[in-house]
């Protein structure tokens, strides 16, 4: 629960109050991780662009953390607000990237079925004759 309000309240922050030029690619924040003890928010963000302007987002971001963090103590009613840490999230583009050979695969895959019966096609014709 505070882990999707603290996500909620930071794409907020990121949208309407951020102005740094780093922050090309519209950051996209998948998922909050807040520790046990309420300490540290580990902010998993997924960026369009190329990986170098990935990179200056992220920085943008990591940059920003001792603002946002600020905002975020004057909106939320919570005694502390936990540390922010930024991360490019790897999982994501591992589920991407699994999709991608699965759609490889199924396309693979009717092509060989598709070159089998064409195959089986000319074999039949030529039994006939």
């Amino acid at each position: 629960m505070i882990g999707s309000t603290l996500q909620q309240e930071l794409m907020s922050i990121i949208m309407r109050e951020l102005n740094d030029p780093r922050l090309t690619g519209m950051p996209s924040i998948t998922r909050v991780k807040v520790s046990a003890d309420l300490s540290i928010a580990d902010i998993f963000v997924t960026i369009m662009g190329s990986e170098g302007k990935q990179t200056a987002a992220l920085n943008a971001l990591k940059h920003s953390a001792g603002m946002m963090r600020q905002k975020l103590q004057k909106t939320l009613p919570m005694r502390t607000i936990p540390y922010l840490k930024f991360h490019i999230d790897e999982d994501l583009k591992k589920e991407l990237n699994v999709l991608e050979l699965i759609d490889k695969a199924v396309r693979e895959e009717d092509e060989l079925k598709a070159s089998r019966s064409g195959q089986n096609e000319i074999r039949e014709s030529g039994k006939t004759e």
